[in-house]
């Protein structure tokens, strides 16, 4: 009687539950969707929607059994840790980003402008702030959230409802992956730092030439300056190191998913 729904009869309700458990781990912490800014009202919809469109390409043909409640629940924290895995390739970047924004704040001599960050409700940068919007304009605009609905999909082909568990290589990974933080970081901040580094060198210089002038006056307003030309300079490179790191998580998914397997 129901056979075109999704759920076509009470026995898919387990399954379905353990299906939106990974999709809902994956969206509490995928960046923009699991923001603290989303209200609970947009975002439980769409989690819920978004498991119905999900649930007839992946309805598992076995189900773990969960003679108990405490079984049950047990498998719902399986699937979520393995949304929330996989959302933390993700957060790697956006983490990079912050770092970076913090780093070239200091370096500019803005470190003590700081706003309140609703996501993680502490005060951080401001040009922390402006680089992590950049970074999510950069994240929409490559379609990188495609990326992480296509591997919920593709997960189940892999990694079994209840097949979540802890290895070795499954920590190594998150390490090295965490390790690239500074790497992309770096990357990221490289510019500013390096005109800024030239710009004190030759205030040093200036400095040594004319010991009259006042350097200290001058070299705050035009670290500022500078920093902001380097910054919209140097937009292309920005864009083009978050697409390279952004492009390089459909191999870690695929990893990732063999490790949790």
């Amino acid at each position: 009687m129901f056979e075109a729904l999704p759920l076509s009869s009470l026995d898919d309700l387990i399954p379905f539950a353990l299906v939106l458990a990974r999709v809902a781990g994956l969206f509490a912490a995928i960046p923009m969707f699991g923001s603290r800014i989303v209200p609970a009202r947009v975002k439980a919809p769409l989690i819920f929607a978004l498991a119905l469109l999900i649930f007839p390409m992946v309805r598992p043909a076995v189900i773990p059994a969960a003679g108990d409640a405490i079984s049950l629940i047990l498998l719902v924290i399986r699937e979520t840790l393995i949304g929330l895995t996989l959302s933390l390739l993700s957060q790697f970047v956006f983490t990079a980003v912050e770092f970076c924004g913090q780093q070239v704040g200091s370096q500019m001599g803005i470190a003590m402008a700081a706003m309140f960050d609703p996501n993680t409700q502490v005060n951080v940068p401001t040009m922390a702030m402006f680089q992590g919007a950049l970074a999510t304009l950069v994240f929409l605009a490559l379609g990188v959230h495609h990326f992480f609905i296509a591997g919920i999909v593709e997960s189940y082909q892999i990694i079994p409802l209840g097949a979540w568990h802890t290895s070795p290589g499954l920590f190594k990974f998150l390490i090295d992956s965490s390790s690239g933080i500074f790497i992309v970081a770096i990357k990221l901040s490289a510019p500013v730092a390096v005109a800024l580094l030239a710009t004190s060198v030759a205030l040093g210089i200036v400095a040594r030439s004319f010991p009259a002038m006042n350097v200290f006056m001058v070299s705050m307003p035009l670290n500022i300056g500078v920093g902001f030309l380097i910054l919209g300079l140097s937009l292309p490179v920005f864009v083009r190191v978050l697409q390279s790191a952004f492009g390089g998580m459909v191999g870690q998914m695929k990893l990732l998913f063999r490790l949790l397997a």
